[in-house]
């Protein structure tokens, strides 16, 4: 008998499932778990029962929340010192490698995972922090968790969960110029709604995403959260395969030759059923901002603030609200809105790929408005500045800055004023993201540095011509 055809999520569901309880979840096992300094609550429970961690093989601690970007790398505040130093305790203890602060291998979780290989196909991978959906672009079961499970996985190296929908994003056409993986990200989003994959494991396929770099991929697998999804993923192929060769965590020799193999069925079967389906046109996608206080208040760069005498009933006072906080004026052309600075960062926007394409924007270029760039790690950082990238930054005028989450979650004192706007590669402009009372736009990191240029939210696609 021919077995039932299955998508990739099913077979990385099934791969991983130990035991399904009577209410339906599933008892999964764990490869891989991420933790940082937030899960210190998930240690102190381990202390509490006298449980040591399971698997501290599988396991790696990362500073990168609460790790400050600027001065001599030391925390100014001691309460930040404290988790810091809390997390290399809790790793010395329990005998799990920690990329702490000094250590050249230091960033941010979803930056370093795929640059050590850590993050490999097949992979089930936890980590207490909601965009763990990134390493899905490898065609990894990938999700976050909260901090009572982060203490079951220490425990046990097992999760329960439950299993999701499925959905499939299917992206034909071509990108055009200077549209790239966020503005796709943002535009189903906006399309969808901030809840309109919720329930859903999403599989993005297609040209256009067979066709995105990993980095690409790995920015659109980050945002799935934003629209609801559980997770996202990408099936591997050859592009996977040629990122991972060579990174100190992935296999080796005849090891690599067996997981390029079995990595080759890690494909959705072709009269595989989705619980859901939808399809983009990617020409049709322009340069995405938002302008509200959610992902899926965005539009397109030439296009106009939403009025909300003209909206249903039901969102009209949503998106009052939203124009209210953001100083914004119903109707309005969103391109022009002055800026008062800029940040390149984030798990989303931080990686070598990112900051090219914002440097040649900035390039022989000056800054209007001051701003920041984090690169996702310290071999990115140092990557870059290998390139010449740092230069461009700091000859337009922006701060180049150590990596980190910065000016993301505004958790280690880069934050935006009160009442400030921020264009941010960011992932999410919820109110007091970045800080309280500041008004954040989301776009991608050559949008931003086309806002730095101009002082405004702009089309990039003007500064580029003749540069790439």
């Amino acid at each position: 008998m021919t077995a039932a055809p299955r998508t990739l999520f099913d077979k990385l569901w099934q791969a991983h499932e130990i035991v399904r309880g009577d209410d339906g979840a599933s008892l999964l096992w764990v490869d891989r778990h991420l933790v940082h300094e937030g899960s210190h609550h998930a240690f102190a429970k381990l202390a509490a029962r006298g449980l040591s961690v399971a698997q501290p093989q599988l396991t790696f601690a990362v500073a990168d929340h609460y790790a400050p970007t600027r001065g001599d790398g030391a925390p100014a505040d001691p309460a930040i010192a404290g988790m810091i130093a809390k997390l290399a305790e809790n790793a010395r203890a329990h005998g799990i490698t920690c990329f702490g602060l000094g250590d050249p291998r230091q960033g941010i979780v979803h930056v370093i995972g795929p640059q050590h290989g850590l993050t490999l196909p097949g992979l089930l991978i936890n980590c207490g922090d909601s965009h763990t959906s990134t390493h899905g672009a490898f065609g990894a079961l990938a999700f976050g968790i909260g901090a009572t499970e982060v203490a079951h996985v220490l425990a046990t190296q097992t999760v329960w969960q439950r299993c999701p929908r499925t959905m499939r994003i299917t992206v034909s056409g071509r990108l055009g110029p200077a549209v790239g993986a966020k503005d796709l990200a943002l535009a189903w989003i906006a399309r969808l709604g901030a809840d309109g994959a919720r329930g859903h494991a999403i599989e993005y396929a297609g040209p256009v995403i067979e066709n995105l770099c990993m980095a690409g991929r790995m920015t659109l697998c980050n945002l799935s959260i934003e629209g609801g999804a559980r997770l996202g993923m990408i099936a591997p192929d050859e592009t996977t395969f040629a990122f991972l060769k060579g990174r100190p965590y992935a296999p080796a020799g005849a090891a690599w030759d067996a997981a390029i193999e079995a990595w080759a069925g890690l494909r959705t079967d072709p009269d595989a059923a989705f619980d859901r389906e939808v399809t983009l046109d990617a020409s049709e996608i322009a340069p995405i901002v938002t302008w509200g206080t959610s992902p899926e208040d965005a539009l397109p760069i030439d296009g106009c603030v939403p009025d909300p005498a003209a909206a249903p009933d039901e969102t009209s006072e949503q998106i009052a609200a939203a124009l209210d906080y953001m100083g914004l004026r119903p109707g309005q052309p969103i391109a022009g809105t002055p800026v008062d600075q800029v940040f390149i960062g984030s798990c989303t926007n931080a990686r070598l790929e990112d900051l090219r394409a914002a440097a040649a924007v900035l390039k022989g270029r000056k800054a209007r408005v001051p701003g920041t760039v984090s690169p996702g790690s310290t071999l990115v950082k140092q990557q870059a500045e290998e390139e010449g990238l740092d230069a461009v930054f700091v000859e337009a005028g922006l701060d180049w800055v150590a990596s980190g989450c910065s000016m993301c979650v505004g958790m280690n004192g880069d934050i935006v004023a009160p009442g400030k706007r921020c264009a941010s590669s960011t992932n999410r402009n919820f109110r007091g993201r970045q800080g309280r009372g500041a008004r954040t736009h989301l776009m991608s990191p050559a949008m931003v540095a086309a806002a730095a240029v101009t002082g405004t939210l702009s089309d990039v696609r003007p500064l580029l011509k003749g540069r790439v």
